[in-house]
């Protein structure tokens, strides 16, 4: 996938500018594709560019103005045909994993405060997609929502985030209740 998929799905809600649309991949978009709000800016003039999106200036009086971009029919087009190209496998590359790997052999303290920081931070985001799948479906039930709500595809891949990072926050405190289960059975006499 390329950045410029993840930016014409996350337009398809309606017209943003960067820097909402950088909020938009933040908040979530970041859960699947990360991008720096330069990288955003830089797609959205390719995107113009090749007519993928079509982007209007707003006049503002107490502000700078701004630029809205929408999906265009071309733009619609392209995400049809990525859409039905076959998914690559998600591979991980985390740096976490690599320390974990070398256990043994490291400083157990500053492994455990890092297994415990990224406890933390997935905790934190398992919060803010809660806070996000709540304002997303209003006042329906999830149920209700996932059979007749409009854009169900933000929804879906917050679910997703949701999972990823329990999963991650589980690994995490497990991970860290071993190290130091091991740790004090080493320092017993």
């Amino acid at each position: 996938m390329a950045l410029r998929h993840a930016v014409l799905a996350a337009l398809l809600d309606g017209e943003l500018s960067g820097y909402q649309l950088a909020k938009a991949f933040d908040v979530g978009v970041a859960n699947f594709w990360y991008a720096q709000p330069q990288q955003l800016y830089a797609e959205l003039t390719r995107l113009e560019k090749e007519g993928l999106v079509a982007g209007r200036e707003v006049v503002q009086e107490s502000r700078p103005n701004k630029r809205l971009f929408h999906v265009t029919d071309a733009g619609l087009a392209e995400l049809e045909t990525f859409t039905a190209a076959s998914a690559k496998p998600a591979v991980v590359r985390d740096d976490l994993l690599v320390k974990v790997q070398a256990a043994e052999r490291v400083d157990t303290d500053a492994l455990v405060a890092q297994l415990t920081e990224r406890a933390q931070v997935a905790r934190a985001k398992i919060d803010l997609f809660g806070t996000l799948l709540r304002r997303l479906r209003g006042d329906r039930t999830e149920e209700d929502f996932l059979r007749h709500g409009d854009r169900i595809g933000p929804y879906l891949t917050c679910l997703r985030g949701v999972a990823f990072e329990q999963e991650n926050h589980d690994w995490c405190v497990r991970t860290v209740a071993i190290l130091e289960e091991r740790r004090q059975a080493h320092v017993r006499p």
